[in-house]
C-alpha cells in the first residue's frame, strides 16, 4: 500500500511541477503579447508527463552520452520539448500571442493545478487517517 501511495504521490508531484512550468510559459506569453516578433510557447503536457514519469520508451528521444549532457535543469523543459503557438490571425508585428487562447489556457491550467494539489492533499489526509485508525486498534 505504501508503494502504491508513493507512486501516486510521485506521479502527482511530477504533474504539479509540469503544471507550474506550463503556467510560467503561458504567463510569459501574456506578458509578451505586445512584443514585436514574439512567438508564443507551450508544451505538450501529456508527453512531458510521460517523459517525466518514465512512461515513454527509451527510443522516444535523444540519449545522453554522459551525465548532464542534453538534460535541462530539474523541472524545466528543453527547447526541443517546447511548442510554438500557431497564430490564429496574421499580425503586422509577427507576434503569435492570441490573448483569448492564452487566457483560456491559463484558466484551464490553473484549475488543473488546483485539482492536483487537492488530490495530493486528499491522498496524504487519507494516509494519515488510516495510520491513526490503525494505531488506535
Amino acid at each position: 500500500m505504501i508503494k502504491q501511495l508513493t507512486d501516486t504521490l510521485n506521479f502527482q508531484t511530477q504533474a504539479l511541477v509540469l503544471r507550474s512550468e506550463r503556467q510560467r510559459l503561458i504567463a510569459s506569453n501574456i506578458a509578451n503579447a505586445d512584443t514585436p516578433g514574439y512567438k508564443a510557447r507551450d508544451m505538450d503536457f501529456s508527453r512531458a508527463l510521460k517523459e517525466a514519469t518514465g512512461s515513454l520508451g527509451a527510443n522516444s528521444g535523444m540519449a545522453a552520452t554522459r551525465a548532464g549532457h542534453i538534460s535541462p535543469p530539474a523541472g524545466a523543459r528543453s527547447d526541443a520539448q517546447m511548442l510554438y503557438g500557431a497564430p490564429s490571425q496574421t499580425n503586422l508585428d509577427n507576434n503569435s500571442v492570441d490573448m483569448d487562447r492564452e487566457r483560456a489556457s491559463f484558466a484551464d491550467n490553473s484549475i488543473k493545478y488546483e485539482a492536483t494539489l487537492r488530490f495530493i492533499n486528499g491522498s496524504v489526509r487519507t494516509m494519515l487517517d488510516s495510520m491513526k485508525s490503525h494505531n488506535a486498534s
